[in-house]
């Protein structure tokens, strides 16, 4: 049996940000990753389309945790022990500094995931850190003063543990046998599938600033909304699909939207629609785009507003107006189904938060066993929210382990 101070199981984010963290402050104790897989860092790999979004400009903890679903009030506390600016020291410090783009997300100048990649790498070996692959977990037995792995490549023993094993069914499975709850997992951060054609034809359409309802509930966000070839995705769907996850999967996939394309309400809609009509009376309202929406989907909520397109503005009546205003205001939209947005597949669901210390990230059921990053019941909108809990969740149990929380 091999012996370690401190065993990781997961080659992920959180798992060698622990690792190389714990055996940074503590040259002393014999670390070691367990990687179930061929291949450490696949996610990291794959993030912000290969680019790897580190974490995002947002740099008040009371700020950041809004965009945790799940989390948003075990994080806070954490958060101001190590926080976004944290993480930027951290990366420029081993060299690779990070760059801010316009829309808060954060990303390593070299636009390349592999640079981080290699920065974790070279830290592990630079630490003595052993990375173990193909090493597939098949039991955790807690004994009297350490733990005893059992994997597919023999058996590890160690005084602590940390769990940073990411949404692995098979682990939670282990965890439950150790005493520890799981939350059932369900995907998080996906697209609508959306059959309508008000959007058809018109994949590639971005409009700019939505509010989106889910129909008989109090789910609804904002933003940018991107109409694709298969229905509907970004910013104001994305954070939609991260907040109503559970409620969303109870009702399979199938649900309505309510979408307000112009951020008014309906009656100040319609007395402008009333203006419009006229000081271009000569017009046709096809042509005349309004309220800065892209053209062509100006013209589909035109044509879905008992119009034709040669419809002067000078010739609509009480009804087609008021259509016309439902259209831009209170959409409504039939949901069948999701996709996976990109490569980032995210899922809600994992260690029940009350199960576990969030000053060190130790589990309250067994002492010396902590967890990193996904592995627990949170998770966050995209933008780079889900690596900070990650650097986050793996630098307290590294102060935690080495003495020094």
């Amino acid at each position: 049996m091999k012996e370690y101070n401190v065993i990781i199981i997961g080659g992920g984010a959180a798992g060698f940000f622990s690792a190389i963290n714990i055996a940074e402050q503590n040259p002393d104790l014999k670390v070691a990753v367990l990687e179930r897989g061929s291949e450490v860092l696949t996610k990291v790999k794959v993030s912000g389309g290969g680019r790897c979004n580190v974490t995002h400009a947002e740099f008040m903890p009371q700020e950041l945790v809004k965009n945790y679903p799940r989390g948003e009030k075990e994080l806070r506390g954490p958060f101001h022990q190590f926080m976004t600016g944290d993480t930027i020291e951290w990366f420029e410090n081993r060299g690779v500094p990070l760059k801010i783009e316009d829309d808060g997300r954060m990303f390593p100048e070299s636009n390349s995931s592999q640079t981080i990649i290699d920065c974790f790498l070279g830290e592990a070996e630079k630490h003595g850190v052993e990375v173990l692959k193909n090493h597939a977990v098949k039991s955790i037995k807690h004994l009297e003063a350490h733990y005893k792995i059992e994997t597919t490549q023999g058996d590890f023993s160690a005084e602590k543990i940390v769990i940073a094993t990411g949404s692995n069914p098979k682990i939670w499975k282990l965890l439950e046998s150790l005493g520890h709850t799981v939350a059932q997992p369900v995907p998080s951060l996906f697209t609508f599938n959306i059959k309508d054609d008000r959007i058809t034809d018109i994949p590639g359409v971005v409009a700019l600033n939505v509010e989106v309802t889910v129909v008989d509930t109090n789910l609804w966000s904002e933003g940018p909304l991107l109409i694709t070839h298969w229905g509907m995705s970004a910013p104001a769907i994305l954070k939609l699909s991260a907040f109503g996850a559970i409620e969303l999967a109870k009702r399979d996939y199938k649900f309505a939207i309510e979408v307000n394309f112009i951020r008014q309400d309906f009656d100040t809609c319609l007395d402008a629609l009333k203006t419009l009509k006229l000081d271009l009376a000569k017009k046709t309202v096809f042509k005349s785009t309004q309220f800065d929406l892209p053209k062509r989907l100006w013209h589909k909520l035109v044509l879905a507003s008992q119009m034709t397109e040669d419809t002067r503005w000078a010739d609509l009546n009480k009804m087609q107006l008021e259509a016309l205003a439902g259209q831009l205001t209170a959409a409504t939209f039939h949901v069948d189904g999701k996709s996976t947005f990109k490569e980032e597949f995210v899922t809600a669901g994992g260690v029940n938060l009350k199960e576990v210390n969030f000053k060190t990230f130790e589990s309250k059921k067994h002492e010396s066993l902590y967890f990193a990053g996904e592995v627990l019941n949170i998770d966050a909108v995209t933008g780079g929210f889900n690596f900070q809990n990650a650097w986050t969740s793996g630098f307290i149990v590294a102060k935690a382990i080495t003495g020094l929380g």
